[in-house]
């Protein structure tokens, strides 16, 4: 089987997205992997590719099994976690897997970023999910991902790295972008004396807006009290 023209266009944006990824040190040798849901499947980025390097011919295309539909090179071995999203969330058009450093360093200690201190994070990823380590591209991680991914669109693997859904190719890295820029400033400001966050009784704006703009949030019916039961510091 051979892929349609109108996958072109779709394959060619996921190669861009590879390069971004690349650029910004997001993925190193052949790490990281992106998919798409198409009508008649999807579209996966190959194993053993740097992603900074892939041209769209790359590409496979499987079903949501993993079976190879289309393609001469060999899909990644880690479609069965992207799968395990595409199942669970029909809102999810695009999954995005990569390493990026900061968000690393929570992935390595298992710790889940805080939340409620800057308001892109709340309002376009919401609360970083943490799922516990388990072998990459095994049955386990798949299921230890399923559960997460209706209500979290970026999630933590513990030791791995990050994986991100939404609703185009693009969006998918955005998140994955958003995150791990939250993780860095954080990190940072670690160092610097203070402890401001934002206040609970701003949260509800926050929160209305990522409402209104069709984002998932499993927050949504929390009462403020509740928004902010832990100091974020």
């Amino acid at each position: 089987m051979n892929f349609s023209t109108d996958s072109n266009a779709v394959r060619e944006e996921i190669c861009r997205i590879g390069q971004s990824l690349f650029a910004r040190g997001y993925v190193h040798a052949s790490a990281g992997n992106i998919s798409v849901r198409l009508d008649n499947g999807f579209l996966i980025t190959p194993t053993g590719i740097s992603k900074g390097f892939m041209t769209p011919d790359m590409l496979s295309m499987v079903d949501i099994k993993g079976n190879q539909l289309a393609g001469s090179w060999k899909r990644s071995s880690e479609f069965t976690t992207h799968a395990a999203i595409y199942e669970t969330t029909p809102e999810a058009a695009s999954v995005c897997h990569a390493h990026p450093v900061h968000a690393g360093a929570f992935a390595i200690k298992e710790l889940q970023p805080p939340a409620r201190l800057i308001p892109e994070l709340e309002v376009f990823v919401g609360q970083v999910a943490v799922a516990g380590y388990q072998t990459p591209g095994s049955p386990e991680i798949a299921a230890s991902i399923r559960p997460l991914a209706p209500h979290h669109q970026a999630i933590i693997m513990g030791c791995h790295g990050v994986i991100c859904w939404g609703k185009s190719v693009e969006d998918a890295y955005f998140k994955m972008e958003i995150t791990d820029a939250y993780c860095r400033t954080i990190i940072l400001a670690q160092s610097l004396p203070g402890s401001a966050s934002i206040p609970c009784e701003k949260m509800d704006d926050l929160l209305n807006i990522k409402k209104s703009m069709g984002l998932p949030d499993n927050r949504y019916e929390l009462k403020n009290a509740e928004l902010c039961e832990v100091d974020p510091w």
